[in-house]
This record gives structure tokens, C-alpha cells and sequence, in this order.
């Protein structure tokens, strides 16, 4: 039962910072009216935060273990109460760039710092992929919440008002409470700590010496390619509904804000149930064959669209419920191929992994919404969406040698844990 309130913990967190995380674009639709900003000034809080989370990853992943992983959570955690409750305070454009700053530096500390405690407080490989899953999904969650809480507090009747900024009470609130809970439950650490003491500087390079082995490669290669799909789909999926389907605008949005994420949430919240009694690789192959078969099958139905003039929910395209539940498919990917790379090598390199994991699952988002959103320019949005059938066939090769690499390297750590237990 002890687990469990260290569980619950790092889903609250995870829940806390998937509000802050998905809220950017909800801001600055509000600061350009609040703050008569342009928009190109206004999108300059995505920079602020993705940029941060890779840099301090990549900076202070190898070295978290030294501040220890409940400390790194607590940090993050006061770090955003504060920069939260600074938004009703000090209402400004460069307050709200900050507090994404916050957010930013926030998460890189806490999400090395979640997948290393995930690692220590699981006994096996199908309960780690099972708790990753059950993590992710409550991430989707807190990205559905997000939008509810946001949408509580705006008032639609006056595009000035700042009363959307009362919303930072609640955060903040959520984001001490939270801190609290870490503070009466403790953590055993050890494992994630190296048996012979090393300088900062070997852990930094060790990082980087690990990203060269042909496991983490290839992983790397993985993770890439499916965030690369997850973020294209997802960005461009209300613009599909609106110049491909002849969507209104509000529905366009709705569909892909609200089907999609909760498609992922119910997919990844399934899984952590599925994971625990079955292997991951054979469940992998299924949701990407069924993601390919749902793109194949469903994209069709968009051609020839005609507009309507008052469309609602009972007149829409068939294809616009229907290809939003590749995500239900496409969930349990991502924590399943975390879990299993985490899983392959010794405790105390799993924050080093996750370091390398935030900062590649980084650069496929962007990837992946750059190639979509220009092929969708050039060619069309079926033609955009019938192209992620490439990379999801190359997932279905690179999990195949990824499978192979880990077995090799699990069975490497299981056997020097012997001998260092023989010893």
C-alpha cells in the first residue's frame, strides 16, 4: 500500500502539469486580447515553454539523482505555485512569459524525476509498462480538465476582462496541495543511485555516452517517429475538420480537442489493464496495425465533403468521430516503448534515459507538426494524413529491432545484479 500513496503522487503531479503544459494556446488567445499583442508576439509563450523543458532536461537530467527525485518534484512543484499565483498578482505579458518559463523548467525537473521513481517503485517489466500507461492517461486527463477549468473562468462576454486569470488560484492551490502530499510520503531512493560515486561531469557524459548505445538508438529512433505522428495528427486535426470536412470552426475545435485527447485518455487508461497480463511488443504491433487500417479505412470517407449551411453534430461527416479514435490505438505506444527502454537498464540511469527521452520526444513534436502542417499547405489535408502511414510503417521495424536490443540488455542488467548479489 505503500506504492500506492507514491503512486498517487505522481499522478497528481502528472495531472497538475498537464493543465499548465496544454494550457498555452487557451493564453494567448487571451493575452492578445488582454494585452493587444500580435500573433506572432503572442506565440512566443510555445518557445518559452517547450524550450525550457529540453534545455533543462538536457542540462540537469544526469545530475537529479545527486538532488534526489522527491526534492526535484517538490522543487517543481513550488516553483510553479509561485509563478502561478504571480499571474493574478502582477497581471502582465512578461509575467505570463515567465510563468511558462517556470512551467517549462518545472516539468523537465519533475518528469526525469517521475519516470526515474516509476523504475524504484516497481517489481517487473509488465508492472512498470502498466503504471506508465495508467500515468500517461491521467496526463490526457488533466489536459481534458484543463480545458473545462480554463473555460470556467473565461468570460466570453468581454474579450478585455482578466477574470481568466482567477484561474491561477486554483493551480497554485493544486500545485501546493500536491507539494504536501510529497512531503508525508517518502520515497526510497537508493537504487537509483550509482553503487561507486561519480563527479557531475561523468554523470553529464554519461548521459551522453548512453544515447550512443544501439538499444537507446534505436529507441530514440522510435519515440521520434511516434511523437512525430501524435503531434502532426493532433495540431492539424481541427484544420483537417474545417478545409477537408467543412467543419465550422467551433466544431473543427471541439473535435480536436476534445475526441482525440480523450480517445488517448481512455487508450492509455485500458492499457495500464492490458499491459499488466500481456507483453508489450505484440500489443504494439496490433495498435499499429489498427492505426494504419483506421487511415486507411476512414480518410476515404472525407473526399467530395460538400459544406453545409447549418451543420450540426447529427449532420456531420461520419469521419469526423470516426478518425479521431486512431488515438485510442495509438496510446498505449508512446509509455509502452518508455516503459520498456527504462526497463532494459540499471536504476540509475533511468533519469539520464528520461533526460534523452524528453529532449528527442521534443524534437519529433516539432518535427511532426512542421512536415504536416507544410505538406498540408502543398497537397492537402488527406494527403498529409494518408502520409503518416510512412512512419507508423517504419515504427512496425524500428519496434522489432528495439525488441531485440532490450531482451539483450535486460538480460545483461539481470545478470550483473546476480553477480553483484553473489558478491
Amino acid at each position: 500500500m505503500h506504492n500506492w500513496r507514491i503512486k498517487f503522487s505522481l499522478f497528481l503531479i502528472y495531472f497538475v502539469f498537464a493543465i499548465l503544459l496544454n494550457s498555452v494556446g487557451t493564453v494567448i488567445l487571451q493575452v492578445m486580447s488582454n494585452y493587444d499583442l500580435a500573433h506572432s508576439d503572442a506565440a512566443i509563450l510555445e518557445a518559452f515553454k517547450d524550450l525550457s523543458i529540453a534545455a533543462v532536461s538536457f542540462l540537469v537530467a544526469s545530475f537529479l539523482p545527486r538532488l534526489g527525485f522527491r526534492r526535484a518534484m517538490m522543487l517543481g512543484l513550488a516553483i510553479v505555485a509561485v509563478a502561478a499565483a504571480a499571474q493574478p498578482i502582477v497581471p502582465s505579458f512578461l509575467t505570463t512569459k515567465l510563468m511558462f518559463l517556470a512551467t517549462g523548467v518545472s516539468f523537465a525537473l519533475v518528469k526525469v524525476s517521475v519516470f526515474a521513481t516509476v523504475g524504484l517503485i516497481t517489481n517487473d517489466r509488465r508492472e512498470h509498462a502498466s503504471t506508465m500507461n495508467v500515468l500517461e492517461g491521467m496526463f490526457m486527463i488533466g489536459v481534458l480538465c484543463g480545458g473545462v477549468l480554463f473555460g470556467a473562468f473565461v468570460d466570453a462576454a468581454d474579450p478585455k476582462s482578466q477574470s481568466w486569470l482567477n484561474v491561477y488560484w486554483v493551480l497554485s492551490a493544486l500545485s501546493v496541495f500536491s507539494l504536501l502530499v510529497f512531503a508525508v510520503t517518502p520515497i526510497d531512493e537508493h537504487e537509483g543511485h550509482q553503487a561507486k560515486p561519480t563527479s557531475a561531469a561523468e554523470d553529464f557524459f554519461g548521459m551522453l555516452k548512453l544515447a550512443a548505445r544501439p538499444l537507446v538508438g534505436v529507441f530514440i529512433l522510435s519515440v521520434f517517429l511516434y511523437v512525430l505522428i501524435e503531434q502532426g495528427i493532433g495540431t492539424w486535426l481541427p484544420t483537417f475538420n474545417k478545409e477537408v470536412l467543412m467543419m465550422p470552426a467551433d466544431m473543427s475545435i471541439q473535435t480536436g480537442a476534445v475526441i482525440f485527447p480523450l480517445a488517448i485518455a481512455i487508450g492509455r487508461l485500458s492499457a495500464g489493464a492490458v499491459m499488466a497480463r500481456f507483453s508489450w511488443y505484440p500489443v504494439l504491433n496490433v495498435c499499429l496495425l489498427a492505426m494504419a487500417a483506421l487511415v486507411i479505412l476512414v480518410l476515404p470517407l472525407a473526399s467530395g465533403v460538400a459544406a453545409q449551411e447549418n451543420m450540426s453534430w447529427g449532420t456531420a461527416p461520419v469521419a469526423a468521430f470516426i478518425f479521431p479514435l486512431i488515438g485510442l490505438f495509438m496510446a498505449p505506444i508512446y509509455p509502452a516503448i518508455n516503459s520498456a527502454v527504462l526497463s532494459a537498464l540499471p536504476k540509475h540511469q533511468h533519469a539520464a534515459m528520461t533526460g534523452l527521452i524528453v529532449i528527442f520526444s521534443a524534437l519529433g513534436g516539432t518535427t511532426g507538426s512542421l512536415i504536416t502542417g507544410k505538406v498540408f499547405g502543398l497537397m492537402g489535408g488527406q494527403t498529409a494524413f494518408y502520409l503518416s502511414l510512412v512512419p507508423i510503417s517504419a515504427i512496425l521495424v524500428t519496434l522489432y529491432f528495439f525488441r531485440r536490443a532490450t531482451v539483450k540488455a535486460a538480460e545483461a542488467v539481470e545478470a550483473a545484479e546476480a553477480t553483484e548479489a553473489a558478491a
